[in-house]
Parts: structure tokens; C-alpha cells; sequence
């Protein structure tokens, strides 16, 4: 879906040298995660179905005034039959973004548990995760304090940088501020990473 349609950079050029950035959304069923890619690669909302195994696109994002970057981004279902299967694509991940929907505190400990045993697991130690608070168009949604602490946030491991942003699918607001403190925690790991490789040498 999507895919006809010209991409939305600005100007190639812009475009650094390196290869897309792979990027896994993941999070409960009903959250918002399809609407989210599509927003972000259609500029648009688009009313979506459960997916029922995964979404890819590739999405051209502005980081600052004028470079652009290029996200291959996998959305995968969230029905908890679906959930073991996360693993497999956030395996060599560069980022990971968890979409909760911010008007359903009854699932935040659901979401939790989910959110603690991904990050948790020995491929994604020290991946960073950007947490979307979405649905903040809908006047009984949470703020995003209140999902940072209900996901018990602080709790999550030392090594595994962290941001939590506010945001809607349906109006765009929150995502590009998002995906720029994303790309931001990739580049510090990727230096991290590099740094300790160095080290070892």
C-alpha cells in the first residue's frame, strides 16, 4: 500500500550515503501502529484493519532543516498470538518504536509486561526504543507522565537508551520530534558500540 505513491523527501541530494535505518514498530493490537507508518509515509491518517502479520516501508524522514533520512520501517501485528514473533524482527534492529494507545489505561500493564520482555531480550540489549504515547487527539487520553510512570519506564535497563513522546496518528502532532530523538539514540549507540569495539582491540 503506498508504495506508487513518490516518496516524501524533500530533495535527493540531502540524502546521506548510508543505507536505511532498520526500524521495527511494534506494540499491543489496537494501538495505532499502521495508522502511525502510514501517517508517516502517506502524510495522511489512514483507517486501517488488524494487521495480521506485518506492514514494511521505506519513509524519508527531514531530521533538522534540510538532510533527510531513510527508515525501513517493519509494523508487526500486535494480537498476542502474534507477539512471540516480535523477536524475530527486531533481531539486528537498529531502533524500535512501542505504540500504546494512550485512552486505554486498562491495558498499560499489559502493555508493560510486553514492553519489558522485548527490550529485555539478549538481541535487543541496548537497542534504543522510542515509546509513542499516541491518540493524544482523543480528550481522555493519558499524558504522557502518567504512561511514562504506568510503563514503569525508569525500570527498564541502564544500557537501553529511551524516549518517550506524545503523539496522534490521526493529526501527525509528536512524530516528527519523535523520529529525530530516534535517529539520535541510533547514532549514540552506533558510537557506543563502535567506541567499545575499539576498546576490545
Amino acid at each position: 500500500m503506498g508504495n506508487q505513491l513518490t516518496d516524501i523527501a524533500p530533495n535527493a541530494r540531502f540524502l546521506p550515503t548510508f543505507q536505511s535505518l532498520h526500524v521495527v514498530v511494534i506494540g499491543l493490537d489496537s494501538a495505532g501502529k499502521t495508522s502511525l507508518l502510514y501517517r508517516l509515509k502517506l502524510k495522511e491518517f489512514v483507517k486501517t484493519i488488524p494487521t495480521k502479520g506485518f506492514n514494511t516501508e521505506k519513509v524519508k524522514v527531514v531530521i533538522g532543516s534540510s538532510r533527510a533520512i531513510t527508515l525501513q520501517v517493519w509494523d508487526v501485528g500486535g494480537q498476542e498470538k502474534l507477539r512471540p514473533l516480535w523477536k524475530s524482527y527486531t533481531r539486528r534492529t537498529d531502533g524500535m518504536v512501542f505504540v500504546v494507545d494512550s485512552t486505554e489505561l486498562e491495558r498499560m500493564e499489559e502493555a508493560k509486561v510486553e514492553l519489558h520482555k522485548i527490550t529485555r531480550t539478549s538481541e535487543n540489549q541496548g537497542v534504543p526504543v522510542l515509546i509513542l504515547a499516541n491518540k493524544q487527539d482523543v480528550d481522555t487520553a493519558l499524558a504522557v507522565g502518567e504512561v511514562e510512570k504506568l510503563l514503569a519506564v525508569h525500570e527498564l535497563s541502564a544500557t537501553t537508551l529511551r524516549h518517550v513522546q506524545s503523539c496522534s496518528a490521526v493529526d501527525g502532532r509528536g512524530l516528527q520530534a519523535g523520529l529525530e530523538k530516534l535517529h539520535e539514540m541510533i547514532l549514540k549507540r552506533k558510537k557506543i558500540v563502535k567506541h567499545s569495539r575499539t576498546r576490545k582491540r
